[in-house]
């Protein structure tokens, strides 16, 4: 064969797309039973494919600039023209989030596995990739051991999230034997365990709504959720990267009140009454009450209402993130994501040590490297040809 691409998620599609139509006989290798599960999972509450915003703060959300080239060349604008180049017209909401109109993943999906299916490319399902036997590839199949000697490999086999959906860093070890550089995987997007108090129980799975978060310099907008096992949502996800590397958290429940207006406020209430009832009049919902009187009674009120102090008892599991950073190193990698220690080897998405925000950036940045890999892997097969 001549180009080989070893997963079946969004960076994995994306390569074998630029693969054939550089007129490359392409064969996808996918573990699961069904190509891009997790891509499935994500879309299930509403697929993000990218952020409707200027290029500069687009690409500082990855906080990583090797990856500017792959980004630029797609980015929002382009997501959007590729999504209605499947039939599935897009709109941005308030927030500047991308989505279908469909909502879910599974629209796009079967439009874009029929299109590589008309371009040649075949998907072979239940082929788990167990290694090398020598210079070929080794996988597991329905049909028993096979090896796989490709011109050309595109590797797009996630990072370490979401084992069950097909991510689960089995392939560490087998690249790190052949010379490559790769990074710890660590959480990404993640909740926070805290240690609540029993009356929190009550209020387990109750948002906060409106509420600011300060982390160190940074004040950012966005809601979050009270669970059994802290906090999560993506309030938290979106500075779970600062407070996973030791910053503290505090919550600004008022951040369109001055402390001095609330001061104000308190002041005129009457004496004597509960801080219950306090946090009540200054307009908090029960839940934000509660953490309040969870955290913050040793404070005074405004302080508490505009700064409360939340002790994080450490990042969820790396299984229950909702991304992984970590993976490929970028002195591993040329400009066209080739492995230096393999040549005609290259690897894209979630595989690569790269870590960024939710709100469509995960999505986008893994298309732009498949396609980006794609591409490099089409060059490189005509060279060999």
């Amino acid at each position: 064969m001549d180009a080989l691409v070893i997963g079946a998620g969004p960076a994995g599609l994306m390569a074998a797309e630029e693969l054939a139509a550089a007129g490359r006989k392409v064969v996808i290798c996918e573990a699961k039973p069904s190509a891009g599960r997790k891509f499935l999972m994500a879309g299930k509450s509403g697929l993000n494919v990218t952020k409707d915003e200027g290029q500069a703060a687009f690409l500082a959300a990855y906080g990583a600039d090797w990856l500017a080239p792959p980004l630029r060349a797609f980015g929002p604008d382009e997501v959007r023209d590729w999504c209605r180049g499947l039939g599935q017209e897009v709109f941005a909401g308030s927030s500047g989030r991308v989505f279908p109109l469909a909502m879910k993943g599974s629209p796009l999906l079967r439009a874009w596995l029929g299109r590589l299916g008309k371009a040649g490319v075949e998907l072979r399902l239940r082929w788990r990739w167990t290694g090398f036997d020598r210079d070929g590839w080794r996988f597991d199949t329905p049909d028993g051991p096979q090896v796989l000697h490709p011109r050309v490999v595109v590797l797009a086999l996630g990072g370490a999230s979401w084992p069950r959906l097909g991510s689960d860093a089995a392939w560490v070890p087998w690249l790190q034997a052949r010379g490559v550089a790769i990074a710890p995987f660590r959480p990404a997007n993640m909740g926070f365990a805290v240690d609540w108090s029993p009356h929190m129980a009550r209020h387990f799975g109750q948002p906060v709504k409106g509420a600011a978060l300060l982390v160190g310099d940074r004040r950012e907008r966005g809601e979050f959720v009270v669970s059994a096992r802290g906090l999560e949502g993506g309030g938290i996800y979106a500075v779970s990267a600062a407070l996973r590397d030791g910053a503290s958290l505090c919550i600004d429940f008022l951040p369109d009140l001055p402390v001095r207006d609330v001061e104000t406020r308190l002041a005129r209430m009457k004496p004597g009454e509960t801080l219950a009832n306090r946090l009540r009049k200054l307009g908090l919902s029960p839940v934000a009450v509660a953490l309040v009187m969870e955290a913050g009674r040793a404070m005074g009120t405004a302080a508490a209402v505009k700064a409360l102090p939340l002790r994080l008892a450490g990042p969820r599991p790396l299984d229950e993130a909702i991304s992984s950073a970590g993976g490929i190193m970028r002195d591993a990698l040329t400009g066209g994501l080739e492995l230096r220690a393999m040549p005609g080897v290259f690897a894209c998405g979630e595989m690569l040590d790269w870590e960024a925000p939710t709100g469509g950036y995960l999505l986008t940045g893994c298309w732009a490297t498949g396609r980006w890999a794609g591409r490099a892997a089409a060059a490189f097969a005509g060279r060999t040809a």
